[in-house]
């Protein structure tokens, strides 16, 4: 049997306080649809580039620390219009990273309920 090589993210899973609000956010910054079902919401890919979130309400309490975060990539020049979009939907500019790595920019913010996501541009090749 031979396995395909490729593999590729069908749907980012996380849990909210207010899965219907987060995911108004979120589907506007990725341009996914909102598929509403009982408490969870499944937001589906915005074309065939983008990827799935499903969104579910908080089992308990929310955690001191994040253990992942969503890295979204940009076209190179795109980041701060994009940055400005999200903070215009509602995310909170935490941080930047410049100049640090010559091979990436990126920013690092936070959504509505405090969730880390990065927003990277990568320079073209040469």
């Amino acid at each position: 049997m031979t396995l395909s090589p490729t593999m590729t993210l069908g749907a980012y899973n996380f849990e909210a306080a207010d899965p219907g609000k987060l995911s108004r956010f979120w589907s506007g910054l990725t341009g996914g649809s909102v598929n509403p079902g009982g408490d969870s919401v499944y937001i589906a890919p915005a074309g065939e580039q983008g990827f799935g979130m499903f969104i579910q309400p908080l089992q308990g309490a929310r955690p001191d620390r994040q253990l992942a975060h969503l890295d979204l990539t940009v076209p190179w020049g795109t980041r701060a219009s994009k940055v400005e979009r999200a903070e215009a939907l509602g995310a909170t500019v935490e941080w930047h990273v410049l100049d640090e790595h010559p091979h990436v920019q990126w920013s690092t913010l936070s959504d509505p309920e405090g969730n880390l996501f990065c927003i990277a541009e990568h320079p073209p090749k040469s």
